[in-house]
């Protein structure tokens, strides 16, 4: 009976020790951990994409003037070590490096990560916070890297030497998104972008904020200030609606009424105020309100008064 017990462990251990070379004979082998090879491995083959990446900023940095290891690896610090897709001969989505491509299957978050490895302070400091970062956004998304579009920033969208075009090219790369505030844009009234005097990020920080919708203030009001400091006070007599928010009475993106209003004069006005003095039918033939700028014709300091006696805004 023993030996009989015996034998059976011997056979149990050798069918153990079969079994587990058939399997290692059945599984791929693994491949070796990439290393780096350097960016000459890379130019021998990628001949073009090197000389386009070397007149970008960045590329005359990580190709000729190093600061730091990770820039020194050049084409691997953002794209991971090539020693694997060297080996296997190249080829798309071969080796395990990160493309970037659109249709590469890589996550949002994968090919960010290759970008905060250096941009993570600055005005990228909140982007892991940021409405874009959850939307799953991509830094390739509004950027471009292997050739020069554009003096700064390196936008997706393709502007020119001059700054007109480089401010209009932000613009397109917000509207690929925002195509509600570009249509605004079109309004009779709007902020001058159409004309390149501004863009989209001298109010918004695209990167993340601490601040509401992204403002690079800590408000709408302060936002607006930064260009209309004659609205800032301090007044003696307060508009309470403009010292809260602008954003009560105009639409700082495009409006089909004067000064970027919501509604046309008188009607906003008269959204608040319905004094029994003031006529009833602010469109009527023999009203006050239809003349000229309407309600401001007599309150014409409407955001706030200095004088002791503008107690209604009218000095």
């Amino acid at each position: 009976m023993r030996r009989f017990f015996f034998v059976s462990l011997v056979g149990v251990f050798l069918f153990g020790i079969a079994h587990s070379a058939l399997s290692a004979e059945k599984e791929p082998a693994k491949p070796a951990p990439a290393a780096y090879v350097g960016n000459e491995v890379c130019k021998a083959c990628h001949v073009a994409q090197v000389e386009k990446f070397s007149q970008t900023v960045m590329g005359k940095i990580f190709l000729h003037n190093p600061r730091n290891a990770m820039e020194k690896q050049a084409c691997e610090s953002c794209h991971g070590p090539g020693s694997n897709h060297v080996s296997a001969g190249g080829g798309k989505a071969v080796g395990g490096l990160i493309t970037f491509r659109k249709d590469s299957g890589e996550s949002a978050k994968v090919q960010n990560e290759a970008c905060l490895g250096c941009h993570q302070r600055g005005i990228q400091t909140y982007w892991e916070a940021s409405p874009h970062a959850s939307r799953g956004v991509a830094c390739v998304n509004c950027h471009t890297l292997m050739e020069k579009t554009s003096d700064r920033f390196q936008l997706a969208k393709v502007g020119d030497k001059t700054p007109f075009f480089n401010k209009r090219a932000q613009t397109e790369v917000c509207g690929q998104c925002h195509l509600q505030r570009k249509a605004q844009l079109m309004r009779s009234s709007h902020m001058p972008l159409r004309e390149g005097k501004m863009t989209c990020t001298d109010c918004h920080n695209p990167h993340g904020s601490p601040n509401p919708s992204q403002l690079k203030q800590t408000s709408v009001n302060e936002n607006c200030y930064t260009c209309h400091a004659e609205r800032r006070g301090p007044f003696l007599w307060e508009h309470p609606p403009a010292f809260e928010n602008c954003a009560n009475c105009h639409e700082p993106h495009g409006s089909v009424n004067d000064r970027l209003l919501k509604v046309s004069d008188p009607r906003l006005c008269t959204q608040c105020h319905m004094a029994p003095r003031h006529p009833a039918t602010p469109r009527g033939a023999n009203s006050r309100f239809f003349f000229n700028r309407s309600c401001t014709n007599c309150h014409s300091q409407i955001h706030g008064s200095n004088h002791p006696s503008g107690r209604r805004f009218q000095r």
